[in-house]
C-alpha cells in the first residue's frame, strides 16, 4: 500500500510533466494531508488551542474544519486609530483565523508597510469571558518573549465592528516541518538535530528568564523561513510554573497541547508545568523526523525505533518519551546533547550494523528502482492517453471552426447587406442633423456674443461703483483712525487706547486654490496628496465687500489689553504668558482656542463701536496672495530671510537656514504687496470657516463657509515657526480643533468696512 508521501511525490512528478496543473496538484496534496490529519484533529478538538496554525505566508489548508468568522479579503478592522487590511487567510483552527494584513497606519505615515500576521478571536468565542482574557494573556506574555527563534507578537486590539479580539504578530515566509515533511520524508539525523537547536535555544529562553513551558509542541508549530532561520510558533497555550503550585484560572486546562505529542501527565489534575513537558513532545518530533511520518508518532508503550538508527541514540531518544517526567532529560538541549553523545558500537557491533545497513540500503535501491520503473511506465500510459486525447479535441476543434467559418461568411454577407441599407439611411439622417446643428451652433454664438457683452459692461459698471463705494467707505487721511501712511486704528471709544493696526482691502476676483504644476512641486518637496486635495478645485470667487485686515496677527500687548479690561482666564494646554520661548509685547499671542478669538473680538467690537471678526477663509486667502498667483505672495520660493519657518527644510530649490525654534515680532520680515505682516509663517491663524475636505460647493462670494464639513474643528491658514515651508504656501489649508490651543496657533482681526 502507497504511503502519503509516495502518493505526494507521484502527485508532484505528475504536474512537472506538465499532466497537472498547480490547482489540481494542491486539490490532490491537501486530500491526502486531510486524510492522515482527520484523526488527529478529530482527538484535538476539544483542545483549547490544539488547532492553532503556524503565522506564514502559505495558502491555508483546504477543506480542514475552522470557524466561520465572516471576514474576506480587502477588509479593514481593528480601532480607528490602528486599522488593519486582510490580504488572505493565512490559517484557521480551534482558536480563530490567521490573517496576513496591511497595517494601514504605518502605511499612511510612510506610503508603504511591512506585512504583519491577525490571530482573530471567532465571534462565537467573543463573548465568552475567558476565551478573551486567554486571548490576550496569550499575546501580553508572547510581547514579552523578544527570542530570535521566537516569533515576534507586537500588540492586540479588538475590533470594534465586530468586537473579536486579535493579536498583530510577525508575518513569516516559509513553512512549517509538517509542509517540510510531507515535502522531503525521512530526514537526516544530523539536519534533525540542525532544524531542533534553535527550539531549544528558544525554550531555554523561555524558561531561564519567563518560566514559561510552551506545552504545545509540534511540526506544525516549527517554522522554517525561506532564509533557514527557524521560528517557534503559537505561545497560546503557555504556562507559567508558580511556586504556590497552582495555576492561575487564566490559565489553558492541564489537557492542552495537540495528542500525539502531549505528556502522559499533562492531563492529570494539579499538574505543575515544566520543561520534561515540552522535552516529551521534542522526543516525539524527533521520532517523527527521522521515520519520515506524517502523523503523529504511535504511543510510546511500544514505539519501534526509526529505521537505521543506532541502538545507543534510540535508548537517548526513549528517555526523552519515557512515562515517567523525572526519568527524562531536564530540557530539550539535554535531550539533543544525549543523542549527539551516545556512546559508539564497540568494533563487531559497528561491522554488524554497517553490513545490515548496506543491505537495508540495497534492499531500498531495488524498491526504489522498481519503483521508479512502475512509475516511470504508468507515465508513459498517462502521456499516451494525453496525447490521443489533445489530437481527438484537435480534430474535433477544426470541425468546429470550419462550421463557424461558413456560418461567419453566411453572417458576414447579410449584415453587408444590411449596413448598405443602413448607410443610405444614416447619410440622409446626418445630411439633416448637420443642417439643424449649423442653425444651433449660429444661435449659441449669437447668444454667447451678447452675453459677453453684457457681463463686460456689468462688470465695468461694479468696477466704478466698487472704487466709488471703497473712496466712500475709506476715512480721510487726516481722520484720526489713519496715521497717514494707509494703516487704520480704531479709537477705543473710552479714549484709553486703540485697536490692532488695520490695512484696508480692495474688493476684487481670484483664483482660489492650487493649481496643478504648483500641486506637483509640493509633492516633490514632501506633500501628501491627501493634503493637496483640500485645496482643490481651483475656482474663481469673488470679493464684493472691501474690509481691513490686521496688519499683523494680534499681539501679546494687544492680547494683555483685553485680559485686563475682561478678567479672561485660559481653559486650553499653553500658556500665553509663557508659552515656553521669550517674547515682547510686539510678539503674536499663542495660546488661544478658536472661541477665545472669539471672546476677543466681541470685546473689541464693544470696545471701539466698529464690527470686528474673523476674515473668512477666502478673504485671508485673497489678502495672502494680494493679486499674485504664485505659491507666496513673493514668488514660487521661500527663504529664511521672508518668513519665520523651520528652514532646515527648503522649498523648490529655496535656500537653506535655521529653525528659530519660536515665534518672532511682527514687522521684522518683509510685508506683502499690500502691506500685511507675516502671513507666510511666523504662527497659524484661525478663520471662521469649518473644516470641509474640499471646496466642493463652497461659497463663491468670499463669505465664510460653516454648514456642513466638521463643525468640532475650524480652518487655519499660513504655517508657522515650528512647520517646513512647503506648509506656508497661500493656498494651502490645515485644520485644528476649536477647543485646543498651542504654541504654534494665533489669530489676525478683520474689520467690516460699513
Amino acid at each position: 500500500m502507497q504511503s502519503a508521501i509516495d502518493k505526494i511525490r507521484e502527485l508532484r512528478a505528475l504536474h512537472e510533466d506538465g499532466l497537472l496543473s498547480r490547482h489540481e496538484f494542491d486539490q490532490r496534496k491537501n486530500a491526502i494531508l486531510d486524510a492522515v490529519y482527520a484523526p488527529a484533529a478529530a482527538v484535538a478538538a476539544g483542545d483549547a488551542d490544539a488547532g492553532a496554525e503556524p503565522v506564514a505566508v502559505e495558502e491555508a489548508p483546504r477543506g480542514r474544519p475552522g470557524t466561520e468568522i465572516g471576514l474576506m479579503a480587502g477588509q479593514e478592522i481593528g480601532p480607528r486609530n490602528r486599522r488593519y487590511r486582510l490580504e488572505r487567510l493565512i490559517a484557521h483552527g480551534g482558536m480563530g483565523q490567521v490573517w496576513q494584513a496591511t497595517d494601514l497606519a504605518t502605511h499612511a505615515e510612510l506610503g508603504h508597510s511591512a506585512q504583519v500576521a491577525l490571530k482573530i478571536l471567532p465571534p462565537q468565542l467573543t463573548q465568552s469571558a475567558s476565551h478573551a482574557k486567554l486571548l490576550i494573556q496569550e499575546a501580553t506574555r508572547a510581547r514579552r518573549l523578544a527570542h530570535e527563534h521566537i516569533v515576534r507578537v507586537y500588540e492586540w486590539a479588538q475590533d470594534p465592528a465586530t468586537s473579536s479580539y486579535f493579536i498583530i504578530m510577525e508575518c513569516l515566509e516559509g513553512e512549517d516541518l509538517d509542509s517540510l515533511l510531507a515535502r522531503e520524508g525521512r530526514l537526516p539525523f544530523e539536519r534533525v538535530l540542525a532544524l531542533l537547536e534553535p527550539v531549544a535555544a528558544a525554550l531555554d529562553y523561555a524558561w531561564d528568564r519567563h518560566g514559561l513551558v510552551h506545552r504545545d509542541i509540534k511540526p506544525g508549530n516549527v517554522f522554517v523561513t525561506r532564509r533557514g532561520e527557524v521560528k517557534l510558533l503559537d505561545f497560546g497555550i503557555a504556562a507559567r510554573a508558580r511556586a504556590s503550585g497552582s495555576a492561575s484560572p487564566l490559565d489553558a486546562p492541564p489537557s492542552s497541547g495537540t495528542a500525539g505529542y502531549r505528556a502522559p501527565e499533562a492531563g492529570q489534575p494539579g499538574c505543575q508545568p515544566a520543561p520534561a513537558l515540552d522535552v516529551y513532545a521534542v522526543a516525539m518530533m524527533i521520532w517523527q523526523m527521522l521515520q519520515g511520518a506524517l502523523s503523529p508518532a504511535p504511543s510510546p508503550g511500544a514505539p519501534e525505533a526509526p529505521e537505521g538508527m543506532a541502538p545507543w541514540r534510540w535508548e537517548a531518544l526513549r528517555s526523552g518519551f519515557a512515562h515517567d517526567p523525572a526519568a527524562r532529560p531536564a530540557t530539550v538541549r539535554a535531550l539533543l546533547e544525549a543523542l549527539r553523545a551516545a556512546p559508539g558500537p564497540s568494533p563487531e557491533e559497528r561491522a554488524a550494523s554497517e553490513a545490515a545497513a548496506r543491505a537495508e540500503q540495497e534492499r531500498q535501491a531495488r524498491e526504489l528502482a522498481a519503483r521508479r520503473q512502475a512509475e516511470e511506465q504508468a507515465l508513459e500510459q498517462a502521456r499516451e492517453a494525453a496525447r490521443a486525447l489533445v489530437e481527438r479535441q484537435r480534430r474535433e476543434q477544426q470541425r468546429l471552426e470550419r462550421a463557424a467559418a461558413e456560418e461567419a461568411r453566411a453572417a458576414r454577407k447579410e449584415a453587408l447587406r444590411r449596413q448598405l441599407l443602413a448607410r443610405r439611411e444614416e447619410e440622409v439622417a446626418k445630411a439633416r442633423l448637420a443642417q439643424e446643428e449649423a442653425q444651433r451652433k449660429a444661435a449659441q454664438a449669437r447668444a454667447a456674443a451678447a452675453y459677453l457683452a453684457e457681463q463686460k459692461r456689468t462688470r465695468e459698471l461694479q468696477a466704478a461703483r466698487t472704487a466709488a463705494d471703497l473712496e466712500k467707505r475709506m476715512p480721510a487721511p487726516a481722520s484720526p483712525m489713519s496715521d497717514g501712511d494707509g494703516v487704520l486704528r480704531d479709537p477705543f471709544l473710552d479714549g484709553a487706547g486703540s485697536g490692532p493696526s488695520l490695512v484696508p482691502i480692495p474688493t476684487g476676483r481670484f483664483q482660489m486654490g492650487s493649481h496643478e504644476h504648483e500641486r506637483r512641486i509640493a509633492m516633490a518637496a514632501g506633500a501628501q496628496q491627501r493634503w493637496l486635495e483640500r485645496e482643490t478645485p481651483q475656482r474663481w470667487v469673488g470679493i464684493e465687500r472691501p474690509f481691513a485686515m490686521g496688519r499683523c496677527p494680534v499681539t501679546v500687548g494687544e492680547w494683555r489689553v483685553f485680559v485686563a479690561a475682561t478678567g479672561w482666564e485660559p481653559h486650553g494646554e499653553v500658556d500665553w504668558a509663557d508659552p515656553g520661548f521669550p517674547q515682547t509685547d510686539a510678539h503674536p499671542v499663542v495660546g488661544v482656542t478658536w472661541h477665545d478669538a472669539q471672546h476677543y473680538l466681541r470685546w473689541l467690537t464693544e470696545a471701539t463701536g466698529k464690527p470686528y471678526r474673523l476674515p473668512s477663509e477666502a478673504e485671508w486667502e485673497y489678502a495672502c496672495r494680494a493679486g499674485t498667483k504664485t505659491a507666496f505672495s513673493f514668488g514660487d520660493t521661500i527663504g529664511p530671510e521672508q518668513a519665520n519657518y523651520d528652514a532646515t527644510f527648503t522649498y523648490n530649490g529655496g535656500p537653506r537656514g535655521p529653525c528659530r525654534r519660536g515665534t518672532t515680532p511682527g514687522g521684522m520680515f518683509p510685508p506683502n504687496p499690500w502691506g500685511l505682516y507675516d502671513m507666510h509663517g511666523n504662527v497659524w491663524e484661525w478663520v471662521q470657516d469649518v473644516v470641509h475636505d474640499n471646496y466642493e460647493g463652497a461659497p463663491l462670494d468670499g463669505s465664510a463657509w460653516e454648514t456642513g464639513g466638521d463643525a468640532a474643528r475650524r480652518i487655519l491658514r499660513g504655517g508657522s515657526w515650528l512647520y517646513n515651508p512647503r506648509y506656508l504656501r497661500s493656498a494651502l489649508r490645515n485644520g485644528f480643533s476649536s477647543v485646543l490651543s498651542n504654541d504654534i496657533v494665533g489669530f489676525r482681526v478683520v474689520r467690516e468696512l460699513t
